[in-house]
């Protein structure tokens, strides 16, 4: 199959599923909306027809099944109920699970007959099929109390958690490996994206030892029996799946969320969800549109380049200095326009990544038996897709703590005298050159007094320093690590699963966080990004044999080393009486070559970002470069940021001064 028109499908069947999950979420909320009833047998029919063009047959099946369930609905012969919602986003998950796997393999082995025979079962009135139908992972002849007895004997004495949701037993056979653990620990790997792993049989060290005979079972919650035979068939290492439920062995209520908080802010929906909707990350950006205005001057540009660079060319071979002057102030201004339509062509609208949140907070707010409104305003705002696509994360976070934690149950916010909906709010606006993402809920808000008692607890601050801090704060001690873990976040009305990850991306990305609470009556998390960040203005030092870049908006003042002093035993040097530790940069990156120990230069760094000076043999000069991030076993280098390539082709690598 030509990689261009799969690309193609992938690309447009993406968009397609995101359209078709917004469009089923609205007419959920409004049964009577037939604008919202005309898209989605409109994208259903799209996905059905290009499934079946490019020979996929049971997706095709699928999103058939899923577009004659509707039409029932759309001829009034069938109410709109979340439990039929349920099903069809469950066969909505399936359908991007097969997308993923032809992405990854080109082709599907996903089988949607399970899925399919549950909604046609529903459709002939066999309702207790949808509860997991007859699919292909059911052992032969299980049924009634033999079934239980089986589920027993699976479940055994192996100590299972309490789950949200029903429980599979999962034997996975991997076939014959000739490295078990290795492909044992992709396999549980590669499940745990996609849904929730309780336990396993043997022991999880145990399969990544390689110990086991043929096969070893996964505990498993989170989905839709159908999701999770769709999990399995996606799991490329997997060579056969046998799935049971156990839930009733396992001794697991099957109804909804108490509202207990887990570290990823709370799993998959008891009714549909599968690691596609709010289990795993978005993906990253890998396509974007380009108005045909942008390529036409993209065009002329490039063609100004090439009778600039002839110029200049005939100029140097005559010796012509005043001429070869004049051109490079041309190329100049046109390779200053040429970056401009170029980074221009990288912007991406913010529903790129936001357009797959209303279902996140749908399945979240119904697994948490909450009543929850969201809102989006200003998706149209555009930003660089390398910043989009790691702000997908912490936005997911935001978002789950503010359903998780934020926003009461109905019947403690009727108490409360507020409405048993509660409203969540992603709101962006454009600043100049930067974007400002906000996230607003009128939940319950924050306690200043328990953050208080967690920062003094967990040693992040003293008593001194929380006294003297304002409340706004006392807000943004959730970004430290400290307030990491679910049952801190509990005791402290719950806000800040992730969010030190949060604080940490937007940071790298050149941003800033900021959290405002008004008890009783909600919180406001406001990310400010910049629009782009590819171009940065840096300062050269020299130490020993090698060259780096310090980003010139990091860099408070450069001073002689000279006036370095000690104590106890450390250098550092004193500025408006404050002591700045001083950072040997030749040890940090154990530099070849010899440096200057006691002479050479200082370079003090801006107090906002951190209250050391870096030594260096000397500062060369400034200058704008295009900045790469470091990637594969690079990334996340301490002291790093990325790369940069000068004019004469080396390479020099640009410093992280926070984590240096």
């Amino acid at each position: 199959m030509d990689d261009q028109y799969l690309d193609a499908f992938i690309r447009e069947s993406e968009e397609a599923i995101t359209e078709l999950n917004n469009s089923l979420l609205e007419l959920e909320s409004d049964p009577e909306n037939q604008q919202a009833m005309d898209a989605i047998f409109r994208t259903a029919h799209t996905l059905k027809g290009n499934f079946g063009a490019m020979g996929f047959e049971d997706a095709s099946n699928l999103a058939h099944a899923i577009e004659d369930l509707l039409d029932e609905i759309r001829e009034g012969e069938r109410e709109v109920t979340p439990e039929i919602m349920d099903l069809v986003f469950a066969g909505v998950d399936q359908i991007e699970a097969i997308i993923h796997e032809v992405e990854e393999t080109g082709e599907s082995t996903v089988d949607t007959d399970a899925i399919v025979a549950d909604i046609r079962g529903l459709m002939e009135g066999d309702e207790g099929v949808s509860e997991g139908g007859t699919g292909a992972g059911d052992e032969p002849g299980a049924g009634g109390g033999s079934a239980a007895a089986d589920a027993d004997a699976l479940v055994g004495d192996i100590e299972i958690p309490d789950a949200e949701g029903p429980v599979y037993h999962v034997e996975i056979s991997v076939g014959d490996s000739d490295m078990p653990g290795v492909d044992g620990m992709l396999t549980l790997e590669s499940i745990e994206e996609e849904l929730d792993i309780l336990a396993t049989d043997p022991a999880w060290d145990a399969i990544e030892d390689g110990e086991y005979d043929e096969t070893f079972a996964v505990f498993v919650t989170g989905a839709q029996r159908s999701a999770v035979e769709a999990a399995m068939a996606a799991t490329s290492k997997i060579d056969e799946a046998t799935i049971t439920d156990v839930t009733d062995a396992a001794g697991t209520a099957t109804e909804s969320a108490t509202g207990e908080s887990t570290e990823d802010g709370a799993g998959g929906s008891s009714g549909g969800t599968s690691g596609g909707s709010d289990t795993s990350s978005v993906d990253e950006i890998k396509s974007v549109r380009v108005d045909v205005d942008q390529l036409d001057d993209l065009h002329g540009l490039v063609e100004q380049l090439v009778t600039s660079r002839i110029k200049l060319r005939r100029a140097v071979e005559e010796e012509n200095l005043d001429s070869a002057s004049e051109n490079l102030n041309e190329l100049d201004k046109i390779t200053a326009n040429l970056q401009n339509t170029v980074m221009d062509m990288r912007l991406i609208p913010l529903k790129k990544v936001v357009g797959k949140f209303p279902r996140l907070v749908r399945d979240l707010s119904r697994d948490l038996d909450k009543d929850v409104e969201f809102t989006i305003e200003g998706e149209d705002i555009e930003l660089d897709r390398t910043i989009l696509t790691e702000i997908s994360d912490p936005l997911m976070h935001i978002l789950r703590n503010a359903v998780d934690h934020g926003i009461e149950p109905p019947a403690e916010r009727e108490a409360a005298g507020k409405p048993r909906t509660g409203h969540i709010e992603l709101s962006a606006s454009r600043e100049r050159d930067h974007v400002i993402i906000e996230v607003r809920d009128d939940g319950g808000g924050l306690d200043v007094e328990a953050i208080k008692e967690q920062a003094i607890e967990k040693s992040v601050r003293s008593v001194d320093e929380i006294e003297t801090m304002s409340d706004s704060d006392i807000y943004d001690l959730v970004f430290h690590p400290g307030f990491s873990t679910a049952e801190e976040v509990t005791d402290t009305s719950g806000r800040g699963v992730g969010m030190d990850v949060v604080h940490d991306t937007v940071t790298k990305l050149d941003g800033s966080v900021n959290v405002e609470s008004t008890p009783g009556e909600g919180t406001t998390v406001s990310l400010r990004l910049p629009v782009t960040m590819a171009i940065v203005k840096v300062l050269f030092v020299q130490v020993g044999d090698e060259q780096y870049g310090i980003p010139i908006k990091n860099v408070d003042e450069i001073t002689r080393a000279t006036v370095a002093r000690t104590i106890n035993g450390s250098e550092v040097i004193k500025h408006n009486d404050e002591i700045y530790p001083i950072v040997h940069l030749d040890d940090a990156f154990d530099v070849p070559g010899e440096t200057k120990n006691g002479d050479g230069m200082l370079v003090r760094i801006r107090e906002s970002e951190r209250k050391i000076a870096l030594h260096c043999d000397s500062v060369e000069s400034q200058e704008e470069v295009v900045v790469k991030p470091l990637e594969g076993i690079l990334s996340g280098t301490p002291g790093l940021s990325g790369t940069a390539v000068l004019g004469d082709g080396n390479i020099v690598h640009i410093l992280d001064v926070v984590t240096l």
